[in-house]
């Protein structure tokens, strides 16, 4: 079965990476210097990346986006999965940068139209409306990945036409979890 891929061309398909490095090497206690040279760049392109001045390359990003990418490796995180898999509730946990599905209910799982292993580790933003990516968008400018912004927010999601992850017309909450590792996860809840 052929499912049509949603092409969404928004800023939060590369989201603001800036913020979520600091607050990884403000966590991990890591200087500029030593950031820069993890990416192979100069201090003051760290703090450029930091302050939004300046975008990340490609390349950069892609380095960026596996340092800062939701991982389930510590037994709190584990148990974070068990508790979302183990809901009753149609609730799913992705990756808050990749959008990596990490986690699902079984209620979720009954909604899509693959098995949970293919879906499992892949992002599930291909299957985003165009709501989602709206909210998606804003998340930069309303302090998300900042350690004081609101850690949930409920919006529409609108409908799309995917037969693998189908979304209905429901109210969702994005809720962000800080991992053991310091990376960031969102419970994604269908009220």
């Amino acid at each position: 079965m052929q499912d049509p891929v949603i092409t969404i061309t928004s800023p939060a398909t590369h989201p603001q990476l800036g913020t979520a490095l600091k607050r990884w090497r403000l966590l991990h206690r890591v200087k500029q210097s030593h950031a820069a040279e993890l990416f192979n760049v100069n201090q003051s392109t760290i703090s450029r990346w930091e302050s939004g001045t300046q975008a990340i390359e490609p390349a950069e990003r892609a380095r960026a986006e596996a340092l800062l990418s939701a991982r389930l490796d510590a037994a709190a995180d584990h148990a974070l999965a068990r508790l979302v898999n183990e809901s009753p509730r149609p609730v799913h946990l992705v990756c808050d940068i990749t959008h990596r599905l990490l986690a699902s209910s079984a209620r979720r799982t009954a909604e899509f139209g693959a098995p949970l292993s293919l879906l499992l580790g892949r992002s599930l933003w291909r299957y985003a409306t165009p709501e989602i990516a709206g909210k998606e968008a804003m998340l930069d400018g309303i302090g998300w990945r900042d350690a004081l912004a609101p850690p949930s927010l409920e919006f529409a999601t609108g409908t799309n036409s995917s037969q693998l992850v189908p979304i209905a017309q429901s109210r969702c909450r994005w809720t962000r979890l800080t991992l053991s590792d310091g990376t960031s996860a969102r419970l994604v809840e269908t009220l």
